[in-house]
């Protein structure tokens, strides 16, 4: 409320500004509310110090328009984040990260439901004062001593004078009808000054100069350049404390800038306690059978011939006997040829009769000139290899005698 100063009142007594009926009970408000609404006043209303279920509907009140308003500024915030981002991201300034798109739904979901909700609140209130017509610097109410119960425990109905059906006989007979606590006319506010202070006034232009002030500084620091970093509210990315490996960090009583890992920690999926999948052994030798882990299957095997076809093949062939494109290339070459090591024939017999555990080692720490595959190929996918080299090894020495005779005549 503005201040309250005295001024010369107006000749004559102050005009009626409404009559004001006090009750004790929300259920006689709500018969009285019902009684005037019948009777057809529009400029009425009613105070109670909690919402009071109901009364709306008594009071004749219609929906009011505010939640489209408020819908329309949801929808307005939610347009203005979609063209925002896509506008930013994807024409003025395009950001290449990891191949994603510049523009995609998802990640712009969160500014579009801040803004819609930014949007709508705002709005929400600035209507709800506006159709209310508040604020109110002063309201002759202000002056009535028994309105002040309104906040504590009594419920009160105004009707307005300015209500083309009010009549002061009648009108006071009709609200006499409701068993009202008391009746009384409410006089015009002849007290309060209609004009804001003074003190009021500049401290609101005062306000509003103050306020452009940072944005002026913001667009001075954007567009300006100096030989000194610019002020940052919050320089935590700018100026975190920052240590390199390996170097000096008097935070730590050990002076590291690294921290150990606890005794016995192991990276998330390097628990390989499986000896037989890992390494190829079982009670500390060489395994002859594939894992209990490793399923055999078709399709296994044909991930197999697909990964040796990748790794495997160039040095030793698509069939495995050591003339891969590799070796060709090198009998190609006029020089080189006679230190040129032919890479092994996988087919040949002695390797054919090693334990398949040792072959894994072979592909998984390399041997001779053999590079070590075991970074670069999965231990799943190593036993996938080792299964299609069974299958070749088997296929370029098997006998006649060992087929049956569905085999022979396939072959025929």
């Amino acid at each position: 409320m503005s201040d309250v100063t005295t001024t010369e009142p107006d000749d004559g007594p102050a005009p009626v500004f409404g009559l004001l009926a006090e009750y004790k009970t929300t259920a006689d408000l709500i018969h009285a509310s019902k009684r005037v609404r019948d009777a057809g006043f529009r400029d009425w209303d009613t105070y109670t110090p909690f919402p009071v279920h109901g009364i709306e509907k008594a009071m004749g009140i219609k929906m009011t328009v505010l939640p489209w308003i408020v819908f329309g500024a949801g929808f307005t915030g939610f347009c203005t984040a979609v063209w925002l981002q896509w506008w930013t991201n994807a024409i003025d300034y395009p950001w290449i990260i990891s191949g994603k798109p510049f523009w995609s739904i998802p990640a712009n979901v969160p500014v579009m439901f801040e803004l819609t909700v930014l949007f709508s609140a705002i709005t929400a209130l600035l209507s709800m004062l506006l159709l209310n017509g508040l604020p109110l610097p002063s309201h002759p109410l202000d002056l009535s001593a028994r309105f002040a119960k309104s906040t504590d425990d009594r419920f009160f109905l105004l009707i307005q004078t300015s209500d083309p059906k009010f009549d002061a006989e009648d009108t006071r007979t009709l609200l006499d009808s409701t068993s009202p606590l008391a009746l009384e006319d409410v006089l015009e506010d002849r007290v309060t000054s209609d004009k804001l202070p003074t003190g009021v006034v500049y401290g609101l232009i005062i306000a509003v100069a103050a306020s452009l002030v940072p944005f002026a500084l913001f667009a001075s620091a954007r567009e300006s350049k100096g030989p000194t970093p610019r002020l940052q509210a919050v320089g935590d990315m700018d100026w975190q404390a920052k240590f390199k490996s390996q170097r000096h960090n008097p935070f730590f009583a050990d002076g590291r800038s690294e921290r150990l890992p606890p005794p016995g920690t192991i990276a998330f999926g390097e628990l390989r306690d499986d000896d037989h999948f890992f390494r190829g052994k079982e009670n500390g030798i060489w395994a002859r059978t594939f894992p209990p882990a490793f399923e055999i299957s078709s399709q296994k095997m044909e991930r197999g011939r697909e990964r040796f076809g990748i790794y495997c093949s160039p040095c030793h062939g698509l069939v495995g006997r050591g003339d891969g494109m590799i070796n060709k290339r090198v009998e190609s070459l006029q020089t080189g040829r006679d230190s040129w090591v032919q890479p092994t024939n996988l087919i040949q017999d002695h390797l054919r009769q090693q334990p398949v555990g040792q072959l894994f080692n072979t592909i998984t720490n390399g041997i001779r000139n053999m590079p070590a595959y075991g970074a670069q190929i999965e231990a799943e996918d190593r036993w996938a290899i080792l299964l299609y080299l069974r299958a070749l090894q088997k296929s370029r020495s098997a006998q006649l005698a060992s087929l049956t005779d569905a085999e022979r005549g396939s072959l025929q």
